[in-house]
């Protein structure tokens, strides 16, 4: 086709003269510390006063002091121990300026006593004028578009695992895991406390984090790994307390193996605790699409969830009759091909800890659009083939770290449930990883559902992963997994799914290949499976010069891909796709792209694309280009602008899209609307597809605030709303009111209900 050989002519001429193009576009800032020889030890602890010592790789050793007196958080630093105590400081870039020393100071103390763990971050700025703090919610992601310090510690020293804490100059934070250094979850929500307050020249951040609130290794005077980050808006720089290579950017508080080293802490040995999180709810409900209709029906339910530390390492949890009624709606999605849409988990019970469930080094939360299944999903349990809510009668969990192995294993009890036909279903999954030398593992999974989906068989599914890690920016993985279920296999390996990727990431070149299989009958029914029956080929070259010196541009992007997908069971070809890409990145966060692409699709079977649109079996091969624009959020309106134009099987398409928007209204106020408009003609008809979505938020505090999402989906005739109101009243425990309202647009004048729902619930922590 014309426009994949000139792609293919452009991307070559691109990459053959990538060397001089760089010779033009040498990155700035100062030499890459050597690297340390293997087994150099950290540098000796500091003397006091001195909190901090770095040797010539630019390694730290950073000690912590014990108090005789516990810390006042108020933000501020006005007591005696922070004048008799050296901070650590002397800050480094990693972006725009990789190595050179950090445009603003900050200053950070670590101490501790019998029951917390502290830290204090004073962050000078020398224009708070241009300090951005507007997003106070907990473990929202406007956090990291916010001034802000960040802090990691790897409780285990096992280089490999983090828990890290987020907290913006407005106080709003963020507290997550990452495991083995690629899964990320932001739904580890411990019991903590935190502080923000501005002075003159800046701002402070004091928190403090009890003992019974982390997991760590046996043993008194145990070194930790830690890494502080600190984030400057204004100037869009990052720069973190040891060097970090520019190619990791923002997440160089997620790699373990990276950080310093922590030394002095003495944390309290053999506690046991034991969390009881019991909970009330009352709701008022309607709904009009029930047989029999349901009207304002009362409703109320009890349960429980428990916590207990097994081992200083390992966790289980507890769960009787379920609750998810303050679950935030999921946001819809336009759906233009022939493919399950992957909707992220948001249920607390599934999400803390879940990156040890993961499998195959994969992310759910960032499976969008990924034909790389699931062995494990979590949405599977709870919810039916329709997305219909099932009770969850019970359920336990047991998680952590023993040794050298990461453990997860997990059992819950499912109802039925009337209106969807759904049986009573058990779930079970155990997950194991040995860690391996360096940052290398080897793991297994095992699922097995009682009951399907769909049919009544039961299914196990089973299969083994292993990843791989080579310095900071290459990474290899590869897993083998079989789904078996009363279906017999039309053909050998019908029922298996393999994959072996990797990946090259450094700061000006990148490269990936990954190769994919997934069987036609590859059905794990704990898990996810967006593609079945296919084999797919990916490669794709990356080459990002920075300027030398342009105060207007910190970066250009230039990249190329190509997949091939193939049927598993015939060989036939039936997707191939060719992409090239060009980004600027600006020194402000602003981006601007450009990309084109040339597709092949075979459809096996009528495609019902739109009510009353069939696009009938055949091959189809179609062009088009996209351009868009990213307003960086250090503006008072942001978002991503994009327009897509071209043909579209055997008709046209054209797109237009505002996504990830944010009006800052003020500092508690905020809108986060999202478009998105197609236009489609085809052979056998056209359509108009839009989809409405906005969401805003009204923070009282970094503990309580209410949000309301509003969509309209002209798809399904639906305009929907869901309202909440979050009180963290005491840290660890919740107060919700959720208003959930669906109606349907096609009636005339006022849209007549579908379902209507009012819901109260609270929860309260008891910690022994």
């Amino acid at each position: 086709m014309p426009l994949a050989r000139v792609l293919v002519v452009w991307l070559t001429a691109v990459f053959l003269a990538a060397p001089v193009w760089a010779q033009q576009a040498t990155r700035p800032g100062l030499p890459a510390p050597p690297p340390a020889p293997p087994n150099t030890p950290f540098p000796e602890a500091p003397l006091a006063p001195q909190t901090i010592v770095r040797d010539m790789y630019g390694r730290a050793t950073i000690r912590a002091v014990r108090l005789s007196t516990p810390l006042r958080i108020d933000g501020k630093v006005d007591e005696p121990i922070y004048e008799q105590v050296q901070p650590a400081s002397d800050f480094v870039q990693n972006d725009p300026v990789p190595y050179a020393p950090a445009t603003e100071k900050s200053d950070v103390w670590v101490f501790f006593d019998d029951k917390y763990v502290y830290v204090t971050c004073r962050c000078w700025e020398s224009d708070m004028s241009r300090l951005m703090a507007n997003e106070m919610r907990r473990d929202n992601t406007n956090i990291v578009q916010n001034d802000q310090f960040a802090f990691s510690f790897d409780t285990f020293h096992d280089r490999r695992n983090m828990l890290f804490f987020e907290i913006s100059a407005a106080g709003g934070r963020i507290d997550g895991q990452v495991t083995n250094e690629r899964q990320i979850s932001l739904d580890w929500n411990p019991i903590w406390y935190v502080k923000t307050a501005y002075f003159d020249k800046g701002y402070v951040v004091e928190a403090r984090i009890p003992w019974k609130s982390l997991r760590y290794a046996p043993g008194k005077g145990q070194p930790w790994g830690v890494v502080f980050r600190r984030r400057n808006m204004a100037k869009n720089e990052y720069s973190y307390v040891v060097p970090i290579p520019p190619s990791v950017g923002s997440q160089g508080h997620f790699r373990a193996a990276l950080a310093a080293e922590l030394v002095g802490l003495e944390p309290p040995q053999g506690s046991r605790n034991f969390d009881v999180k019991p909970y009330i709810r009352g709701n008022i409900g309607t709904d009009k699409l029930a047989r029999p209709v349901v009207d304002n029906d009362l409703g109320g339910d009890v349960g429980v969830d428990m916590k207990y530390a097994v081992t200083q390492g390992l966790l289980a949890d507890i769960t009787v009759n379920t609750d998810f009624a303050q679950v935030e709606a999921d946001e819809q999605q336009v759906n233009l091909t022939r493919f399950s849409l992957f909707f992220p988990e948001k249920r607390d019970f599934f999400l803390e800890n879940g990156g040890l469930f993961a499998f195959a080094a994969t992310n759910a939360t960032a499976n969008v659009g990924s034909d790389v299944p699931l062995v494990f999903y979590s949405r599977a349990i709870g919810l039916s083939a329709a997305a219909q809510e099932v009770p969850i009668l019970g359920g336990g969990r047991l998680s952590g770290r023993q040794g050298a192995f990461t453990i997860g294993a997990l059992n819950v009890q499912a109802g039925d449930e009337a209106r969807s036909g759904t049986r009573a279903t058990n779930f079970s999954v155990v997950r194991a990883r040995r860690d391996l030398f360096g940052r290398n593992n080897v793991g297994m999974i095992l699922t097995h559902r009682s009951v399907g989906a769909i049919r009544p068989d039961s299914t196990t599914s089973y299969g083994v992963d292993s990843s791989w890690a080579f310095g900071p920016d290459f990474q290899a993985s590869a897993y083998w997994a079989q789904a078996e279920s009363g279906r017999a296999p039309a053909a050998a390996g019908a029922q298996r799914s393999y994959r072996a990727f990797m990946d090259y990431n450094a700061d000006r070149y990148g490269a990936q290949f990954d190769h994919l299989a997934v069987g036609r009958f590859f059905s794990p029914e704990v898990g996810f499976v967006r593609r079945p029956d296919m084999r797919k080929n990916l490669g794709s070259l990356r080459f990002s010069p920075r300027p030398k010196s342009n105060k207007r541009i910190r970066k250009y992007l230039v990249s190329g891909s190509f997949s091939n997908t193939d049927n598993y069971t015939t060989g036939r070809l039936e997707s191939r796709l060719t992409n090239g890409r060009f980004e600027i990145q600006y020194q402000n966060q602003d981006l601007f792209f450009a990309e084109v692409s040339d597709q092949h699709e075979f459809l096996p079977a009528p495609f019902r694309i739109a009510p009353g649109v069939t696009l009938p079996v055949g091959d189809y091969g179609f062009q088009f280009g996209r351009v868009g624009y990213n307003f960086g959020r250090q503006r008072n309106v942001s978002g991503n602008i994009s327009v897509e134009q071209g043909s579209f099987y055997d008709g046209t398409k054209t797109t237009f899209s505002v996504s990830s928007g944010r009006l800052n209204v003020g500092p508690r106020l905020s809108a986060e609307p999202s478009v998105t408009f197609n236009n489609v003609e085809v052979s056998t008809g056209s359509f108009t597809q839009r989809l409405i979505t906005s969401r805003v938020t009204f923070t009282l505090t970094p503990w309580a605030f209410t949000t309301a999402l509003i969509q309209y989906n002209q798809s399904n005739h639906t305009l929907a709303a869901n309202v909440r109101f979050r009180w963290e009243y005491i840290p660890g425990s919740e107060m919700f009111i959720v208003y959930n309202d669906q109606r349907d647009t096609l009636s005339r004048g006022i849209p007549d209900l579908q379902n209507r729902s009012f819901i109260v619930k609270i929860n309260r922590v008891f910690r022994y």
